[in-house]
């Protein structure tokens, strides 16, 4: 992949999702339309699409073939790592993020899955590995209160021991914050400014959900 590739890419809609560049997703396909997809993929370049639906729910999983949520224009690529085929004819993969891609136009599904034509330009720099410098102390202090407050259980030792950008994007995929939340996370331009989001999520905790939330997302496309 060059950061002049606009290529086909078999995307996979789920709702609360969020892939990252580096970080790994792991998934059970279990759906039949989603098996031919893994299998069509292994035979290539083992390069799957992850992008939420624009309303959460009932995402493509369990609906009818020519039902078609809208989905939001940026979602991050990921190559299968690891597949482990099971008895029952699931698949048990784990992807790893390489690169965000913005959605140009929508194809055919193919054997029922839905396939897009991505284009990678405007995020080369996912190609290129992070190289900005994050505050990671602050970060990893809102991790602290952040668990403190919620009662949650959190390695210390293992997210201090993690490169800044590492734990920053395992941070943000971990918790379960609001679909329309993660996305401004993923299509935050620079590491530091997803940073600056997280940190506001994590002050504000998971109470009070949409809409009562006082934080408003920046635009997503």
């Amino acid at each position: 992949m060059s950061s002049a590739d606009s290529i086909v890419v078999p995307v996979f809609p789920l709702t609360g999702s969020l892939l990252l560049p580096g970080n790994f997703l792991p998934l059970n396909i279990f759906e039949e339309r989603y098996r031919n997809m893994v299998s069509d993929v292994l035979t290539g370049d083992r390069t799957i699409g992850m992008v939420q639906p624009r309303l959460p729910g009932p995402d493509n999983l369990g609906v009818a073939d020519e039902e078609k949520p809208e989905l939001y224009s940026v979602g991050c690529a990921g190559q299968i790592e690891e597949c482990e085929p099971q008895e029952d004819g699931r698949y048990l993969i784990v992807l790893k993020g390489t690169c965000r891609f913005r959605i140009q136009s929508e194809l055919e599904t193919c054997r029922g899955y839905r396939r897009v034509v991505a284009g990678f330009d405007e995020f080369v720099a996912d190609l290129q590995g992070e190289t900005e410098s994050l505050d990671r102390e602050a970060l990893l202090e809102a991790i602290r209160a952040f668990s403190a407050d919620h009662g949650l259980e959190f390695d210390h030792e293992l997210l201090a021991s993690l490169p800044a950008v590492n734990l920053l994007h395992a941070v943000a995929a971990a918790l379960p914050f609001q679909p329309d939340e993660k996305q401004a996370l993923l299509e935050a331009p620079t590491p530091s400014e997803r940073q600056e989001i997280l940190l506001t999520l994590l002050g504000m905790g998971f109470e009070g959900q949409a809409p009562e939330r006082a934080y408003t997302p920046p635009p997503v496309n």
